[in-house]
């Protein structure tokens, strides 16, 4: 999953957007029945608050919450969903401090995990290792470790991880005169993001009008690091950015693409739906692809995209993303809802949501099964999928993360970068730009 923040330009739409959002996370309005209240058919209703594409609904995913209720008639299911990872988070740890207006179950992602493990709101969580009957042994070991509490208490069950790849658009590249087959299109950059940025300029010297090699060069930057072992945080798991040879690495090469006209300039995730736009109108011929990135094509580029769509592996292996579900311990049905979170997390709902939406699981089992290796999706059409992003997650290792990397990563990316991008500022003035947001919004 994803991150972003409101410009600080827009802070007082930002605060009016993060009261809609409240109500968005929560799935609650100010009138009406209490959610904690059994309905009329005296049902239980759990709430459950997500960003991003999770694959679980029933419209688009993999149909899991009308499976769950028909085993458990007694539960309703509610999702409430927000595209601004970084707004959802803002309300969530506001509704934590109040200790009220919380969803039964709520998204955490992994940039923000280290955060909600941390003492000022460790204790704002069910332990999930005691409560539900998740089987913890069945998640990779890393995945487990950073939900858990200096105090062992494990507070979020993992969902997803986001292994990186390329997903290209055949169509597109083929009238700029490259390679279509995937072997050969990852050959084109394999093994560098420079190489990646050599093909952007052989892509633009031949684009089709109207068009651009990248979609974002917030994306880009993501996607560099992701693969760098050095990050936000330092080994100790304290922010030390400033200093991250990875940082500096993923900064040099998005700004690059963000400065030589290879991207279409957009911000990944906007509220106006532009960047979604953009997939459904081929404006672009490359999107960093972390796993649940493909889920999200299916969905925007629509069915008159289908099988236009391909998959190559990036210059350099990298994880972008990845979440969990954890459980409010103020909640009127604590109980339901760890288990609900920990049947959602099971090796067989994972396999399923794969099949649908595309995210790698965070277990063992489904990560080595056949259904993940063999996997194809429709959307897609014979790309091994599985075996892409399976290949590419055995290979994830876990880096020290801080409690600011989520916040650093969006002052990185959309108060830096998008506004070289955007607005032509300088990338240093940026850089200065975002060094004077990390010292004014964030107290170490």
């Amino acid at each position: 999953m994803h991150t972003t923040t409101a410009h600080p330009r827009r802070t007082a739409l930002a605060a009016l957007a993060a009261t809609a959002a409240l109500v968005a996370v929560t799935g609650c309005g100010s009138g009406g029945k209490s959610a904690d209240a059994a309905g009329d058919d005296g049902r239980i209703t759990l709430r459950i608050g997500t960003f991003g594409s999770f694959g679980y609904d029933n419209e688009t995913g993999a149909g899991l919450y009308a499976e769950y209720e028909r085993l458990h008639p007694n539960i309703k299911i509610v999702e409430s969903n927000v595209a601004d990872g970084q707004k959802y988070w803002d309300t969530l740890k506001l509704r934590l401090s109040r200790d009220s207006g919380l969803a039964d179950i709520q998204a955490v992602e992994v940039g923000y995990i280290a955060e909600a493990t941390a003492p000022a709101l460790a204790g704002k969580w069910a332990d999930l290792g005691t409560t539900g009957g998740a089987d913890l042994g069945a998640f990779l070991d890393w995945k487990v470790k950073q939900a858990t509490t200096a105090d062992g208490k494990v507070i979020g069950l993992g969902t997803d991880v986001g292994p990186i790849a390329v997903c290209y658009n055949k169509d597109l590249f083929a009238e700029a005169g490259l390679p279509t087959d995937r072997a050969q299109v990852g050959a084109l950059w394999a093994g560098s993001w420079d190489a990646f940025l050599d093909t952007a300029r052989a892509y633009r010297a031949k684009a089709p009008e109207g068009t651009a090699f990248h979609d974002s060069a917030s994306g880009l930057f993501n996607a560099v690091l992701s693969g760098e072992p050095v990050q936000y945080a330092d080994s100790k798991g304290e922010l030390d950015y400033r200093n991250s040879p990875g940082v500096k690495k993923a900064w040099e090469i998005a700004t690059a693409a963000a400065t030589g006209g290879l991207t279409a300039k957009l911000r990944q995730f906007d509220e106006k739906g532009t960047w979604n736009a953009g997939f459904k109108n081929n404006r672009f011929a490359t999107v960093a692809c972390p796993s649940w990135m493909t889920g999200i094509i299916k969905d925007q580029a629509g069915a008159g995209n289908r099988g236009r769509w391909d998959i190559a592996p990036a210059p350099v292996p990298g994880n972008w993303g990845g979440s969990f579900l954890a459980v409010p311990r103020s909640g009127p049905h604590v109980e339901e809802a760890a288990e609900l979170a920990a049947w959602l997390t099971a090796p067989a709902q994972h396999a399923k949501v794969f099949a649908v939406n595309g995210n790698i699981p965070s277990t063992r089992e489904t990560l080595s099964s056949p259904a993940v290796q063999n996997a194809r999706l429709p959307f897609f059409g014979d790309t091994p999928v599985g075996r892409i992003y399976s290949e590419t997650a055995a290979g994830i290792k876990a880096v020290p993360i801080s409690r600011w990397d989520g916040q650093v990563k969006t002052f990185l990316t959309d108060n830096g970068i998008l506004d070289i991008e955007q607005r032509g500022t300088d990338p240093a003035q940026a850089w200065t730009n975002v060094g004077k947001l990390v010292d004014d919004k964030i107290q170490k």
